[in-house]
């Protein structure tokens, strides 16, 4: 029996680790988008903040241990191409998740102030750390400067969004179409108490993040042992794997009628992705992170960029009906991710 502690494993078994992660993850999911409705309602906070803070670090978790583990024994372009991979794959769940939003264009049922802004975060703070990546290399503490920019803009981001929910100068018009963010009595886990759900959110969660260790080893074995590139594995199989949390949340969301928080989770997953950055800055010892990026990385970073603004696009056009369904931004989510995939296979 292979060493499981030793790497690299043999390839059958990164596969069946790739699997079964994935699995723990799409059943643990599940269960975060319900008690995520309940824990919304019951905070006050609203799907909307409430995914992008709570829904991005609990799902983020397994990303975040991924790109750690990986930096950590110095692969720091894996962890650096499973972060903004993770992006690119999770903003794609976007369109996924719009097949099963039947009566209109997800996009168009969940626009909200509160996912607007986020994803102008989003794109500020993916813009920051391809920045990283071009000035000079730099480090205090054995940390790149940009790591602590990147997790104050991150802060200040959250505040503004909160203070401008509070007091809104902005908000989408009411359609026939329209989901409004309202709190859902009938979900039989409102009925728990704020201590029940908190444990159960955060159980799960860490059950969900457990999964994505093992990924990190997976994944390192797949580079070894194959010959495939970090930048390919780390972008688009453990970016794969790393978005099946938001995913699943967005279409169990969708599914129980709480579109906004679909796009929020989504949201949410893919800001902490970006601070994902800074973990595996500080944990990788070589140097920086940002200039470990090669070619591979730095697309898969370009190209989330496009997706989030495409993404932005669509909630600001609000088509109630698009192309195949799925309206013109799902069809390019889905182009651009393809794209890149194919690239990045080259």
């Amino acid at each position: 029996m292979p060493d499981l502690i030793t790497l690299p494993w043999p390839l059958s078994l990164s596969a069946a680790v790739f699997v079964l992660a994935g699995a723990v993850t799409v059943a643990g999911s599940v269960r975060l988008a319900g008690l995520g409705d309940a824990l919304a309602d019951r905070t006050g906070w609203g799907e909307a903040l409430f995914g992008v803070v709570f829904f991005g670090v609990v799902t983020g978790l397994s990303g975040i241990i991924m790109t750690v583990v990986a930096a950590g024994s110095g692969q720091a372009s894996l962890g650096y191409s499973n972060a903004v991979g993770g992006i690119a794959a999770q903003t794609t769940a976007v369109a996924v998740a719009d097949a099963f939003h039947r009566r209109a264009n997800l996009e168009h049922a969940a626009a909200s102030l509160s996912n607007l802004l986020s994803g102008c975060l989003l794109i500020a703070l993916l813009a920051l750390a391809l920045l990283a990546s071009y000035i000079p290399e730099t480090s205090i503490a054995g940390v790149n400067p940009m790591s602590a920019v990147l997790v104050a803009t991150y802060i200040g981001g959250l505040v503004l969004i909160r203070r401008a929910g509070a007091q809104p100068m902005w908000q989408a018009i009411a359609t026939a179409e329209t989901r409004p963010d309202v709190p859902h009595h009938e979900n039989a886990l409102s009925q728990r108490s704020p201590v029940w759900l908190w444990t159960d959110f955060a159980v799960v969660g860490l059950l969900v993040a457990a999964g994505g260790w093992l990924v990190a080893l997976a994944a390192e074995s797949v580079v070894e042992t194959t010959g495939l590139t970090a930048g390919f594995v780390g972008a688009v199989l453990m970016g794969v794997v790393n978005a099946l949390p938001e995913t699943v949340t967005a279409i169990a969301a969708v599914r129980r009628g709480a579109v906004t928080l679909a796009i929020a989770a989504v949201l949410g997953g893919n800001i902490l992705d970006v601070l994902t950055l800074v973990a595996g800055d500080i944990a990788y010892q070589h140097g920086s992170i940002y200039h470990a990026a090669g070619d591979q990385e730095l697309l898969a970073t370009t190209t989330s960029l496009l997706m989030t603004a495409t993404l932005l696009g669509g909630l600001l056009i609000r088509q109630t009906c698009g192309w195949g369904r799925l309206g013109f931004e799902g069809v390019l989510l889905l182009a651009s991710y393809a794209a890149m995939t194919v690239i990045l296979a080259l």
